[in-house]
């Protein structure tokens, strides 16, 4: 079994949709059987794969599924039911089918009051705003640490339609008021926010939603990774917005963005593998939504016009925001960080996306570096195996550099 384990190095939007189509489409070449697991955040993620006549942003779906890779959310992914048709409508108008997607009974599912709760907070926040993607996931992970309020997966493919309806609203009206009280929000000065949520129509709807998007799921605890030749985790953000990376609070996201999860996994179900573990990061850095961007102000040195469809700028993160890379410490350090938890045995690449964008050049700090020179020059710790470098947006162009130490 070939395990790869793609993991954003910065704030995310690093090119994870791109690794993840690179090695599902290896393994479709070989004739392998490829399975995708979706481990963390959930629908806010966007994921961008490029073919040379379409494109595809997946959110839920993976980005392996244009490869005929089947989709696992494990238990620690939080699926939104109600968006899910929407992609799955877009997937099959463009690809004339629908990916098959397996699931976790106990993932644990957003809905449409953890949503609006999430877009007022980050709206009465006004220039203080946490950057957050407006789709709930935090607020699921807060309700979902009480099993009262828990929304489990298998718990809806249980209940007929009208008992799914009657559990929502129920949460609505013993947990939203204290919810709202400890976040200092109050119904009445919400606007259309409050209205909503005020709305049993807005349940009854998102309810019948939830419940019809069953269709598109098949559920299965997590040793059915024994069924697939390749298995690779595509990881949501980056290693910069973990949830306890303290050093960029509050403006993170509630989930693990590195190797946690794949850890926490393999080693339930495949411990005598040796995984490749792949940190994916642009030719320069990004942030999209608040928060403090190391080096940012030296970008208008690099003179580097980026133009990116995927990343437009929205009402709840604004623009894309740019920055050179640091030392060649910082560059690592996130990345050392992470591996030092993973205590199964593993190959660490990088992989270096976006050099189309930059001239095929490393943009750092001390000016901008042509690749080769940068691979070969740079003292790499010892436990770099490689360097994949993409310099354009389709996977088939991805090279692999092994380095020699």
């Amino acid at each position: 079994m070939s395990i790869s384990i793609i993991i954003g190095k910065s704030f995310g939007d690093e090119g994870k949709g791109l690794a993840t189509d690179y090695f599902a489409a290896k393994a479709s070449a070989e004739g392998k059987s490829c399975l995708v697991i979706r481990h963390n955040g959930g629908a806010q993620a966007g994921h961008t794969v490029d073919l040379p006549d379409r494109r595809f942003v997946f959110h839920q779906l993976s980005s392996g599924s244009l490869r005929n890779a089947d989709t696992y959310w494990a238990q620690t992914f939080l699926p939104d039911l109600y968006k899910l048709p929407e992609e799955a409508e877009e997937f099959l108008a463009s690809e004339g089918r629908l990916p098959r997607i397996i699931a976790h009974p106990l993932c644990r599912c957003v809905y449409i009051d953890d949503i609006l709760i999430n877009m007022a907070l980050e709206s009465s926040r006004g220039q203080k705003r946490h950057g957050s993607c407006g789709m709930g996931i935090n607020e699921a992970s807060e309700r979902s640490s009480n099993r009262e309020y828990c929304i489990h997966l298998g718990d809806i493919y249980r209940s007929a339609p009208q008992e799914l309806c009657d559990k929502l609203m129920d949460i609505r009206r013993t947990y939203l008021p204290k919810r709202l009280e400890q976040l200092g929000l109050s119904l009445d000065q919400m606007g259309e926010y409050g209205e909503m949520l005020s709305d049993r129509n807005v349940i009854k709807n998102a309810s019948e939603q939830m419940h019809s998007a069953l269709q598109l799921i098949t559920l299965s605890n997590e040793d059915i990774i024994s069924a697939y030749d390749d298995i690779i985790f595509e990881g949501a953000q980056g290693l910069m917005l973990d949830e306890d990376c303290i050093e960029f609070a509050p403006h993170l996201t509630s989930s693990k963005t590195g190797s946690d999860n794949p850890l926490a996994f393999l080693s339930r179900y495949a411990p005598n593998t040796l995984p490749e573990l792949v940190y994916v990061t642009r030719s320069y850095v990004t942030r999209h939504g608040a928060g403090d961007l190391p080096w940012e102000d030296e970008w208008k040195k690099q003179k580097i016009s980026v133009s990116d469809p995927t990343n437009i700028p929205n009402p709840w993160q604004g623009i894309l925001r740019f920055a050179p890379h640091g030392s060649t410490e910082e560059f690592f350090s996130y990345i050392h960080a992470d591996i030092s938890k993973f205590t199964l045995p593993h190959t660490v690449s990088c992989m270096i996306t976006h050099l189309n964008e930059s001239y095929g050049k490393i943009c750092c700090i001390d000016g901008n570096i042509p690749v080769t020179d940068w691979v070969k020059d740079k003292n790499f710790p010892e436990y770099i195996g490689g360097i994949y470098l993409s310099s354009t947006p389709f996977s088939k162009d991805i090279s692999y550099l092994s380095l020699q130490h």
